[in-house]
């Protein structure tokens, strides 16, 4: 038996296995095989682990409420991902708070601040400007999971979506398929910092570099927020400008959807004249004409493994950032659902 407070952490260790399988034997759910939850409850009863009762309690009588923040709710993503960790949340007896940061660093400082955290159990928190040592001098007291591309070193779990493999993956799809002059609507140069539209960029290079067919710059077309409208100018900025394309990689959905309209409006058939992919998977797709072919990140899964990384944290009782070594870093693979808007679907 240790000395002094054993935690969740210890039995994990002990165990080698994560904290999440710990909590969810010690909590009777499902899914940890007969050997692991044998070899949970030995370390549980070698080192002497006790539930922490307190913290259950507390947990119990607090709001039972996740605060989910993040930068904006003026797409689907974001708004999607809401539906689905709510729903989620609700399953498990607990429920979710929006909070919009504005993808300011103020509005990010001020979603963290001790003050506005407190009431949560937990938090899912999307960062686009903050550091490290900004979230670590907030002294954030519940467990976090961070989501989205910007990857803060420390003690918080950490689920991304694979946004280079699945740019990649587009690219080479269109280069596969004929396309040898691909735009890239919404593209940016590879700063070295890592977000949405700089790790797609990148997945966009490197299809090209890895089949042999070399990059027209001209063709990187950067856009401010990749909504519909910023997909639909570009196309026709490109088009004013008399470069042409065969192939169209849109950084989203919502700016493939701008892309099919300026197509038509100039006359050029989707996918015959030129082939176009989105990304993100959003229902709308579906209903286009044509439909649109795109990168399905599997938006199931990340909200998913988002609930159940950190329910397993609050209900551990655990407060703050996690142990050394006991971090998650989850990367969900992207697929490709072929539709109308590329050569594929017509080659059967």
């Amino acid at each position: 038996m240790m000395v002094g407070v054993v935690k969740m952490s210890d039995v994990a260790h002990e165990a080698g296995v994560s904290t999440m399988t710990v909590s969810n034997v010690v909590n009777g759910r499902p899914g940890a095989s007969e050997d692991t939850r044998a070899r949970v409850l030995d370390a549980v009863a070698r080192l002497g682990y006790r539930m922490n009762a307190t913290a259950r309690q507390l947990r119990v009588g607090r709001s039972g409420a996740i605060g989910l923040l993040v930068p904006h709710l003026d797409g689907p993503y974001y708004a999607h991902l809401a539906a689905r960790l709510d729903t989620l949340a609700h399953s498990r007896g607990y429920h979710v708070i929006i909070e919009r940061t504005g993808a300011s660093r103020e509005g990010e400082l001020d979603a963290i601040s001790p003050e506005r955290v407190r009431p949560y159990e937990g938090v899912v928190f999307s960062p686009v400007q903050i550091d490290t040592a900004d979230v670590r001098a907030a002294g954030i007291e519940v467990p976090v999971v961070l989501l989205g591309e910007r990857r803060l070193a420390g003690s918080f779990d950490h689920v991304m979506m694979d946004n280079v493999g699945g740019a990649e993956l587009a690219v080479s799809h269109l280069l596969e398929h004929g396309a040898r002059r691909i735009a890239l609507i919404g593209g940016r140069p590879d700063t070295g910092v890592d977000s949405m539209p700089t790790l797609r960029s990148r997945g966009y290079r490197s299809a090209h570099a890895k089949a042999g067919v070399p990059v027209d710059e001209r063709l990187v077309v950067d856009a401010a927020s990749f909504t519909t409208k910023d997909g639909y100018e570009a196309v026709m900025r490109l088009h004013r400008e008399g470069i042409t394309f065969d192939g169209a990689f849109a950084l989203t959905d919502a700016a493939a959807m701008g892309a099919l309209r300026a197509l038509a409006d100039v006359g050029l058939r989707v996918p015959q004249d030129v082939q176009v992919v989105g990304f993100d998977n959003d229902a709308e797709g579906e209903y286009l004409i044509p439909r649109l072919t795109t990168m399905d990140p599997d938006n199931d899964s990340m909200a998913e493994r988002i609930m159940e990384l950190l329910l397993a944290r609050v209900e551990a009782g655990e407060t703050g950032g996690a142990a050394a070594g006991d971090v998650v870093e989850a990367v969900m693979s992207a697929r490709i659902v072929v539709r109308e808007s590329t050569l594929a679907h017509t080659s059967g």
